[in-house]
């Protein structure tokens, strides 16, 4: 089969997210005040960037090479310019994304991927972008047996990310129950259910675009009390590397705590909520409340905020423009930028909760900003407009932050603890 670019989506989508959470922030302003938290929607941000940064580098290399590879040896021919093609790659995209999802939440290597996106206290559209690194890779063995079945490699692609940007929207409180439409398709009732941790809530409602799948599986649940948002096990970190690793070194505790091998595996291969004979039990979720539950929320200073939010919109355009042309770029000039973007983010989680090398690792990062705007202009790889620019606009972060230093709270470990214990390493939130 003739070799095609693949089509970013999702980073024409990169706007309209933004839009669309400035107007729910509006919104909710007016309704709701307290939808939004600043540094848990940076947190939000933060690791939706590090796993599309993470994909500029793995995506056509592994992911879509895999699904070519099968495609080659498929058993139907399915024309891809077919309406039937279409509505087909629809349905298969999104069972395959329910089963995905389902497997996710029950065996644990993969619920350490997608506790990623679980792990945030809040529930609004920059939640949507709390991804894993990881999912992708989870996902292909899901997505190979419709390249068998004969869906053609763009329509894969294409139907693929329409699922996910369709639940983009459904990450919201302000939009209430659907009626009729939520006998069919996903709605942000239903998702919302699949983020709480309430007890009738965990593991349920696992549909991408479609619900039905859940009413034929036995997953389904409507929403009939308010959920309580995050993981049993909270986070209680605005470190969005943290948000992408900490359940892995908490099954490999477990592992160690066992001396035989098959409950090691077992650690990995079974329930996130299974401990090997000898451990403590785990023990039931318990019973939680909106107004009783307690988040973790260090308070952010409004002008570390300002600042922080100033600099992200730099960063942004930058991971943005990584996705646009990471076809177009070398590999070296590409783990420049990954590296220029990806410090962004860790200094911002310790600057919020108070950490001593947040600073210096801000400056570092501005100080290869400066320096990399220098080199590109002087051997010519960048027009000396951008140059320019991204030099102005690190030398203004550095001198801001250099003024805000003297004003930063002095340094020590999270002011907020974090929530309650509320349940072991399982599984399921939302």
């Amino acid at each position: 089969m003739e070799e095609r670019a693949v089509p970013n989506y999702i980073a024409f989508a990169v706007p309209f997210f933004f839009a669309l959470m400035a107007l729910e922030i509006w919104l909710a302003r007016r309704w709701r005040p307290s939808v939004y938290r600043f540094g848990d929607a940076v947190a939000d941000i933060s690791t939706g960037m590090t796993q599309q940064v993470a994909l500029v580098f793995f995506k056509k290399a592994g992911l879509f090479a895999a699904y070519l590879l099968v495609y080659r040896h498929r058993l139907l021919d399915l024309p891809e310019h077919s309406a039937l093609t279409w509505v087909a790659g629809l349905l298969l995209v999104d069972l395959a994304y329910y089963w995905w999802h389902r497997l996710s939440h029950e065996v644990a290597f993969l619920w350490a991927a997608h506790v990623v996106h679980h792990s945030s206290e809040d529930y609004n559209l920059a939640v949507a972008l709390r991804q894993s690194v990881l999912t992708p890779w989870t996902v292909v063995p899901f997505h190979l047996p419709l390249a068998l079945l004969g869906v053609p490699p763009l329509v894969m692609l294409a139907v693929d990310s329409a699922n996910t940007l369709y639940q983009f929207w459904i990450h919201t409180q302000l939009v209430g129950k659907m009626g009729f439409w939520e006998r069919w398709v996903n709605t942000p009732s239903l998702h919302r259910v699949h983020h709480g941790i309430n007890p009738r809530y965990l593991d349920k409602n696992f549909g991408g675009t479609f619900i039905v799948w859940d009413r034929l599986f036995g997953t389904y649940e409507p929403e009939t009390e308010p959920p309580v948002y995050g993981i049993v096990k909270p986070l209680g970190s605005l470190n969005p590397f943290r948000a992408q690793f900490h359940y892995w070194g908490e099954m490999w505790a477990r592992a160690l705590a066992t001396p035989r091998l098959a409950d090691r595996l077992g650690v990995f291969l079974r329930r996130p909520d299974w401990n090997p004979p000898g451990l403590p039990p785990q023990g039931s979720p318990p019973e939680v409340r909106p107004e009783t539950f307690v988040k973790y929320d260090p308070p952010v200073d409004p002008p570390v905020a300002r600042y922080v939010f100033a600099e992200m919109v730099t960063v942004v355009v930058g991971a943005t423009a990584l996705m646009f042309y990471e076809s177009a770029l070398p590999v070296p000039v590409l783990g420049a930028g990954a590296v220029l973007v990806l410090l962004a983010p860790l200094s911002w989680g310790g600057l919020f909760e108070r950490r001593r090398w947040a600073v210096p690792l801000a400056f570092l990062r501005l100080g290869l900003v400066a320096a990399a705007a220098v080199a590109a202009a002087s051997r010519g790889t960048a027009p000396l407009p951008l140059a320019a620019s991204a030099l102005v606009a690190a030398a203004a972060l550095a001198a801001w932050l250099g003024r805000l230093r003297g004003g930063l709270p002095s340094p020590g470990p999270s002011l907020v603890p974090a929530g309650p214990d509320l349940r072991p390493p399982r599984p399921r939130p939302g």
